[in-house]
């Protein structure tokens, strides 16, 4: 880790503060939430929870921090990238739950040429929730997936073999079908479902076609179109299990930025990547699932990786949606 500077001339600006947060919304977020705000005090660049963002189907706040984890490690490559590393500290005030964490500037350095092709991946990143095609992903980009979960000290399991498969899916088909008779869940999510000129929430256009019995994963209902003939989901899926030793509000702000490092890493070799929570989101099925892997940790996300049909990202919001000044107001 970088050493830090003095603290005379140890201090982001406001420019730092805009390039990281510009780069921080580019991350995910359950239903695109967005549920991150970005603020600059004593010279130090902190990222906060956004506690009117937290969607109600997520009372522990788990999304929120995998999400503001998300924000942290590409605001970590914006500052990087500019010239500026930061030194991170984690939740650094217990009384203050919403504070996900404070950057001060390391001694300033070139960026890495990982750093600089992550950050490039960061524009480019988006769920492809739709059918890959059939290529497998090579081992040497399987092998850069699970370094990357390493380097941000979490693990990933990418399963390997048609019972794993089955067992995992199992798994994930039990979890949605608890959340699709929660009246109340699936109003928000209808709620978060909005057409392509909104600036949060998922695009109908960027929702996984209508579900049929062959299919080996479940996906959220965004929209009503059926798939195109011949575009049947691919029938042995990649599919990795990211996770962290523990299960506290830091483990999970960890394990946010380790499932960003993930994607960036698949996004740079070209791969299409979407998301799984619904075993994670359902206690019972989150500990099914960490069982069925023979973990002692805890599983935080699932992810699907393969070659799909190119895309795009969908809307963030305005980056002076999300800055705050050392109040915790919103900027004019």
């Amino acid at each position: 880790m970088s050493r830090p500077i003095s603290p005379a001339v140890a201090t982001y600006d406001d420019a730092d503060l805009r390039h990281a947060a510009e780069a921080g919304i580019r991350a995910p977020s359950l239903h695109n939430s967005q549920p991150w705000l970005f603020g600059l005090r004593d010279g130090a660049i902190e990222i906060y929870a956004d506690p009117i963002r937290q969607l109600a189907g997520d009372q522990a706040g788990w999304a929120v921090r995998m999400a503001c984890g998300a924000a942290l490690f590409n605001a970590r490559l914006a500052l990087a990238t500019g010239g500026r590393p930061a030194v991170v500290v984690p939740h650094p005030d217990p009384a203050d739950r919403d504070l996900i964490a404070r950057l001060t500037p390391a001694d300033p350095r070139p960026p890495t040429y990982a750093e600089a092709e992550l950050y490039d991946a960061i524009a480019r990143r988006h769920s492809n929730r739709g059918p890959f095609w059939p290529a497998p992903v090579p081992a040497e980009v399987r092998r850069a997936l699970l370094a990357a979960a390493r380097d941000e000290l979490a693990w990933l399991d990418l399963l390997v073999g048609a019972t794993a498969l089955a067992a995992v899916s199992e798994i994930a088909y039990s979890a949605d079908r608890v959340l699709r008779r929660d009246a109340r869940y699936q109003a928000e999510l209808a709620a978060w479902t909005h057409a392509d000129r909104a600036p949060d929430g998922v695009p109908a256009r960027a929702g996984a076609p209508l579900p049929e019995p062959q299919d080996l994963l479940p996906q959220r209902l965004f929209t009503d179109r059926r798939r195109a003939p011949g575009r049947d989901y691919e029938p042995e899926p990649l599919v990795g299990v990211l996770g962290v030793a523990a299960d506290r509000p830091a483990d999970q702000t960890r394990a946010g930025q380790a499932m960003q490092k993930v994607l960036l890493t698949a996004t740079a070799a070209g791969l299409d990547t979407s998301m799984i929570s619904q075993p994670i989101e359902v206690p019972a099925a989150r500990d099914q699932l960490r069982r069925a892997l023979g973990r002692t940790g805890s599983p935080q996300i699932l992810l699907r990786f393969g070659y799909g049909t190119p895309g795009r990202p969908t809307r963030r919001r305005d980056v002076t949606d999300v800055l705050i000044g050392p109040d915790r107001r919103r900027e004019p």
